[in-house]
């Protein structure tokens, strides 16, 4: 599907400011898949659809995770979550892009997993750290993103359960398996 083609679809979904967020996604997943060596083209369709069931109702992702078998324990965590699984189900359902890789970076990219693919890193970073997001924490996040990708996607899922520690939400267990995770690759980096 053509970059054009893919933003109009997905610009119908969302609202003028989510449109600009994933416009900056887009950017941001470009350039780092150009600099980490992943496929530039499949990183751009993921960012340009990862937020593609972000407005949907929550009863009707609810009825989506139930109706798909995705996992029951999602609907025990906060909704923000379920738009990552339900996109990746609609776009596939619904737009027709059924590449494995493209979905699971859609459907990785709020919680992060154990054994992220660098496509998955790149769409979960890009979507941390796009150019209009202003926050604690991610200049630094960007600063290590120039140097050491899994460095700054460690940073990027710490600083997340310290904010959700700090607002006292519950933390999905996938987020605790990516934090894991990536702490003994960049170990195993270190080692070397």
């Amino acid at each position: 599907m053509e970059r054009e083609q893919a933003l109009l679809i997905v610009k119908q979904q969302l609202t003028e400011q989510r449109y600009e967020h994933t416009l900056g996604v887009v950017e941001t997943a470009v350039k780092l898949a150009k600099q980490y060596g992943a496929d530039a083209k499949k990183a751009e369709l993921a960012a340009i659809f990862h937020d593609y069931a972000k407005f949907r109702p929550v009863e009707e992702m609810k009825q989506i995770i139930l109706a798909q078998n995705m996992p029951n324990d999602l609907l025990a965590y906060n909704s923000e979550l379920w738009h990552a699984p339900v996109g990746a189900y609609l776009v596939q359902a619904e737009v027709g892009i059924d590449d494995p890789e493209v979905l699971d970076a859609i459907r990785y990219h709020t919680s992060g997993r154990a054994g992220m693919t660098l496509l998955e890193k790149i769409i979960y970073l890009a979507d941390y750290m796009e150019p209009g997001r202003r926050f604690s924490g991610v200049d630094d996040v960007r600063r290590l993103a120039e140097e050491d990708l899994n460095r700054a996607l460690l940073q990027a899922v710490k600083n997340t359960i310290a904010f959700l520690l700090e607002k006292r939400q519950l933390i999905y267990p996938d987020t605790i398996h990516a934090y894991n995770s990536l702490v003994r690759e960049v170990k195993g980096e270190a080692k070397r």
